[in-house]
């Protein structure tokens, strides 16, 4: 199965918004062995909603749109919708004494706008939203059906979770699926590890099975994909490549999962070890600190840390020696190490961690 994704918003083009919805689709989709062809983003403009979604229903299975489902004059995905199929609203009673209870149960007055809301068109099957008041849509048209889904990113998700992954897998029937294995590596750039590390998978990569880097500030993850109509079937396509990977990157693994970045790895070793950390940071104004405060359960770990941009906060807060300063500049060795044991004397921590460098042209 083919799908077509239509993100629908003006503040998506404009930049007010990012369109993490699109890429949580993707994601989803294809998981579940839906092969996901384009992405469109437009905006709230009927005319170019309805050729966009025109064009697209013509050539593919699956089309699913986010967004523009709200009770505001700019949420005009339903009327492009309806005048497309050539449908008609119709305020459908179950839809508004569903809306009517989120409502009450969140102790908000229902204005007039929301019966806007419990409009649908005649030709769908509502999808009944537990998680917000805008329903969604399903649209069977023979060889292709339509989800229309409102846009916001826990709304979607929850719909699409519990109602359209069954639909699609009830239509796939026992169709492949994907399933992708991640390993995260560090200290080394994505084109050094993409060419000399594991240049030679050629020789082990079967067709089933696809291999991608995606880099980030604190390192690269490896994705390992393949399809299967099994798990087992799957692991044993993926195995021979993670095994190759493994073996040739080694010294770089910093660990193996999705959701793994270098800031867990860290934590997850000072947890386990039962240790501690501080930070000291200089050119990275609080990068660092932020980064290991951002995983879960980072307290039993993380005492605390000091930004010390100006020299005489290195001095006065973290016992750096002028005389090194004067010698080695702030950019050295000497001063980054006196950070790192100043910080972790100030905060009473086991381990300290500095960083100091040149952050740009004027320092």
């Amino acid at each position: 199965m083919e799908c077509r994704i239509l993100s629908i918003g003006n503040e998506l083009l404009i930049g007010d918004t990012v369109n993490t919805n699109a890429s949580w689709l993707g994601d989803v989709l294809t998981e579940a062995g839906v092969d996901v062809t384009h992405i469109y983003t437009i905006g709230d403009d009927l005319k170019r909603m309805k050729e966009i979604l025109s064009e697209a229903l013509s050539s593919t299975d699956l089309v699913i749109t986010t967004g523009g489902l709200g009770p505001t004059h700019d949420d005009i995905t339903k009327r492009a919708v309806t005048e497309l199929f050539d449908c008609e609203l119709v305020l459908k009673d179950s839809v508004l004494e569903f809306i009517k209870e989120v409502f009450k149960k969140r102790n908000i007055p229902f204005s007039k706008s929301n019966y806007h809301q419990a409009e649908v068109p005649d030709c769908c099957e509502v999808l009944f939203n537990t998680q917000g008041t805008a329903p969604g849509m399903w649209f069977d048209r023979g060889s292709v059906r339509l989800a229309v889904l409102p846009g916001v990113p826990h709304e979607m998700k929850h719909l699409v979770n519990e109602k359209v992954i069954p639909k699609v897998r009830a239509i796939n029937g026992d169709t492949e699926f994907r399933r992708s294995y991640y390993i995260t590596t560090a200290g080394i750039g994505e084109s050094t590890l993409s060419d000399e590390v594991v240049g030679s998978l050629g020789d082990v990569l079967p067709k089933h099975v696809s291999v991608a880097y995606l880099p980030s500030p604190q390192g690269t993850r490896i994705r390992i994909s393949a399809y299967g109509s099994s798990d087992k079937e799957i692991n044993a396509r993926i195995n021979p490549v993670r095994n190759h990977i493994k073996q040739q990157a080694e010294k770089y693994i910093i660990g193996e999962g999705k959701d793994l970045d270098l800031a867990k790895a860290v934590g997850d070793l000072l947890a386990t070890r039962d240790l501690t950390l501080g930070t000291a940071e200089s050119c990275t104004g609080g990068y660092l600190s932020n980064a290991i405060t951002d995983v879960p359960g980072s307290s039993r770990y993380m005492m605390g840390g000091l930004i010390a941009y100006a020299n005489q906060v290195k001095i006065d807060q973290l016992g750096v020696l002028s005389d090194d300063l004067n010698n080695y500049g702030a950019v050295s060795k000497p001063v980054a190490l006196q950070m790192a044991k100043g910080v972790a004397k100030r905060v009473g921590a086991d381990i300290g961690v500095s960083t100091t460098g040149i952050a740009g042209p004027g320092g």
